[in-house]
């Protein structure tokens, strides 16, 4: 299969009533774009990482009532899950598509992973892009413009992460749907390389790599 971009139908998956039905209609548009998403990613963010990535597609497994309001694929350096570990994704909300890197709630090592980032605070302030985005929680669609946060907030986001139990920290790069639909495939895929370049530091970053 060819992975041929997002359309008005992917997005509006998450308009769909009931949990069967949007989960049917989950697996049958977006999930096989998210998987060769997967597939065409993990060899990219192996070499910008230099550990080997592994392919881990939402499943919402756990879900009983409440339909999913987003979906994505995330990549980590273990074949049984990513959850508990810095990882990258790539997924949609009704409204835009997003691009993270992401150490969320369940990481046993945040506070070590936080130690690190605030250590690098002066070269994370200064080499993220101006129209990245930061996040606290992976399940709001809520985020922070890098540009428009003083050193000082940023610095106040990497404590939160070191001190509260249940803090995340998530950066990376949103694009509005309509804009996912003009972009097209290759131009799509373009754009992710390059937020992945620009994110990729952050892993090394929290994980201590050289």
């Amino acid at each position: 299969m060819t992975f041929n971009g997002f359309t008005n139908e992917d997005f509006d998956v998450f308009q769909i009533d009931g949990l069967e039905a949007r989960m049917e209609a989950l697996k049958e548009t977006v999930r096989p774009k998210l998987e060769m998403l997967g597939q065409y990613f993990a060899s990219t963010l192996t070499s910008l990482t230099g550990d080997e990535m592994f392919v881990h597609v939402a499943k919402h497994a756990r879900r009983t009532i409440n339909p999913p309001k987003d979906t994505w694929v995330a990549f980590a350096n273990n074949p049984r899950g990513y959850k508990m570990l810095p990882h990258f994704q790539i997924g949609l909300w009704d409204t835009h598509l997003f691009i993270w890197f992401a150490v969320i709630y369940e990481a046993p090592q945040k506070q070590e992973i936080a130690s690190r980032l605030i250590k690098s605070l002066n070269r994370v302030y200064r080499d993220i892009p101006e129209d990245y985005v930061w996040s606290l929680d992976h399940t709001k669609a809520e985020s922070s413009i890098h540009g428009q946060l003083t050193k000082d907030q940023l610095l106040a986001y990497f404590e939160r992460l070191e001190n509260v139990k249940k803090a995340e920290i998530l950066c990376g790069y949103e694009i509005n749907r309509d804009d996912v639909i003009q972009l097209g495939a290759d131009r799509l895929i373009k754009q992710i390389d390059e937020v992945f370049s620009k994110v990729a530091p952050l892993y090394k970053t929290a994980l201590n790599i050289k």
